[in-house]
């Protein structure tokens, strides 16, 4: 299935189509986007499209005859009861109650799986996300990407792709060296030997930790070990430290790719002889357009770089591809890495970084597009970073210097569903002010409590319901009032939402429809009643089935934001 206004927008198409074909409407070429919207003014119907307002010019004719042209070529869904016209030129249309009323029994029956779509069906998308290196724990910062991520894969798969999680990291480089370094040096003291710690190296409690797991399963055997053997093990504890961290959080890897890997199957250099072969390489000491001042501050004795010329491509200045000491920089191993990507057969790939990473990213876009690769299937999902508040200040982070904030910390407090909420209610491209005195409240201002006591509500009324004896076998639904409807259109709206998170790489939205769908329950809740004594036994079973797909669908937003759906709190 798809939503209801991409159906209608389709129709929409369809029509004026058909009324050009009739020599009603000029030709003229059609829209890319049919709009259709929920309408502002819900008494003049569930679905409005301005498409006639922005065809006036083209159509050289006034928005209310496009509208009345269209009209009069559409053909009515099943799920449509009518079309109408209005000033100044708007297609109305109003669901159908009676089909309104099915839906009930429509989301029983897809249970778990409702409102699934078939957008991606039949091909494979991956979300690459967290990404950190294993030199420590991951952190609240690190976090923020992963959540995003792992919601934006649960998106993928409600829309009919057969998702992947990637983990991307290196092993190798300088921050290993001085991680093996930093364990070595605490190891040595944990013995009593004399020890050098690295100036900058590693000073967190975990690195201690570690070495003291060395003394007890190794003793001093390990006394006189390079570094190197050091970092091996300090790799093997970290990487399980994090699996661990990011499960607790609803976040499970498929795959992980070491960033060494295309150094050893030689893929980084095969991507700069690709790139000098189509004549995007220089050598030069400074970049081609450098200014006076930039080339006034080149050493006298520098040496040359080699250069990739991004600006044929539309970059503002060229970028480093190999430095003068002759390590290359990002470029090469992240382009050799995507090309590894599209060659694995993704139809759709979505990488989570934070901002600084925004010139890397448009970077290898131009690499793989000098490179006759088609950058289009790769996404990238840009977020800010994060700031934990309490009582008001903010707190400093910094993994090297071992002041931080662990996820296993931030869970240990508030817990893995307002970890995930808290940080998924914000649009990844503001800043994230965490409020821990807020999420440590178990009320109703905190939106995690408040969404997620929704789908409490309803399974505590099954409980009662079965205590008494109740059942909603065989509910005749037609006896469902305004407000139950009202919510049953709240309900179908989540198709929509999910293909707008989909589009807009905006996995807040689901969230932000979440508090708004729980916001529209509770007074509901309290109004329309099914275990009470002036409630019809009738009208009890019809409410008490509406109640059930309420549960379902409260169930899938908690879980597609990776939330656990708890029936008492």
């Amino acid at each position: 299935m798809n939503p209801i206004p991409n159906q209608l927008a389709v129709l929409i198409r369809d029509a004026l189509a058909s009324a050009q074909a009739a020599g009603e409407l000029p030709t003229f070429d059609l829209p890319e986007s049919i709009p259709v919207q929920r309408s502002a003014k819900p008494e003049l119907g569930d679905y409005a499209s301005p498409v006639a307002m922005q065809l006036a010019k083209p159509a050289r004719q006034a928005p209310l005859a496009i509208a009345q042209k269209i009209a009069a070529h559409l053909t009515s869904p099943d799920y449509v009861t009518g079309i109408e016209v209005a000033a100044p030129g708007f297609l109305n249309f109003r669901l159908d109650p009676a089909w309104l009323l099915d839906q009930v029994e429509a989301i029983i029956a897809a249970g778990d799986a409702v409102f699934t779509l078939d957008i991606g069906a039949g091909q494979t998308a991956q979300v690459e996300c967290v990404s950190a290196n294993p030199t420590g724990p991951i952190t609240v910062g690190r976090t923020r990407g992963g959540v995003i991520g792992s919601t934006m894969a649960n998106v993928l798969t409600a829309l009919g792709y057969t998702v992947q999680m990637e983990y991307y990291f290196n092993n190798a480089g300088r921050q290993m060296e001085m991680l093996g370094r930093s364990v070595q040096a605490r190891y040595l003291e944990a013995l009593g030997l004399p020890f050098e710690f690295p100036e900058a190296g590693y000073q967190g409690d975990y690195i201690g930790d570690i070495a003291r797991d060395l003394v007890a399963q190794h003793g001093d055997a390990l006394k006189d070990a390079e570094w190197k053997a050091f970092k091996d093990e300090a790799e093997r504890s970290i990487f399980a430290w994090i699996e661990r961290s990011l499960a607790r959080v609803s976040m499970k890897f498929d795959h992980f790719f070491n960033e060494n890997s295309v150094y050893e199957s030689g893929a980084v250099w095969r991507i700069l002889e690709q790139l000098e072969q189509g004549g995007y390489v220089y050598r030069a000491v400074n970049r081609e357009g450098a200014s006076e001042e930039e080339i006034a501050k080149t050493p006298a004795d520098a040496k040359e770089a080699v250069w990739f010329r991004s600006t044929m491509l539309g970059d503002e200045e060229d970028r480093v591809l190999v430095k003068s000491s002759g390590e290359p920089t990002y470029v090469l191993p992240d382009i050799a890495y995507h090309v590894d990507k599209l060659d694995r057969g993704f139809a759709y790939l979505i990488n989570v970084l934070g901002t600084d990473h925004i010139i890397e990213a448009q970077t290898v876009a131009r690499g793989l597009q000098a490179i006759g690769r088609d950058p289009r299937p790769v996404h990238v999902l840009l977020h800010q970073f994060v700031t934990l508040f309490e009582g008001g200040e903010a707190r400093k982070m910094s993994t090297r210097r071992g002041e931080y904030v662990t996820l296993d910390e931030l869970v240990e407090d508030v817990g893995a569903d307002v970890v995930r909420y808290f940080i998924l209610a914000r649009s990844p491209n503001s800043h994230l002010e965490f409020d821990l005195d807020l999420a440590r409240q178990q009320a109703n201002e905190n939106p995690v409590y408040y969404i997620q006591n929704a789908h409490v509500r309803c399974a505590g009324i099954f409980r009662q319901a079965a205590e008494q004896g109740l059942t909603d076998d065989g509910a005749d639904l037609s006896l469902l009032g305004e407000p139950e409807q009202a919510f049953l259109r709240k309900m179908l709206e989540l198709p929509e939402v999910l293909v707008q998170a989909y589009d807009e790489l905006a996995p807040h939205k689901v969230a932000f429809y979440a508090l708004d769908l729980a916001r529209q329950f509770h007074p509901l809740y309290e109004e329309v009643r099914v275990l009470h004594s002036e409630v019809p036994a009738d009208v009890a079973k019809a409410r008490l089935r509406f109640y059930r797909a309420a549960q379902i669908v409260f169930k899938r937003v908690l879980m597609l934001m990776g939330m656990s759906a708890p029936e008492v709190m």
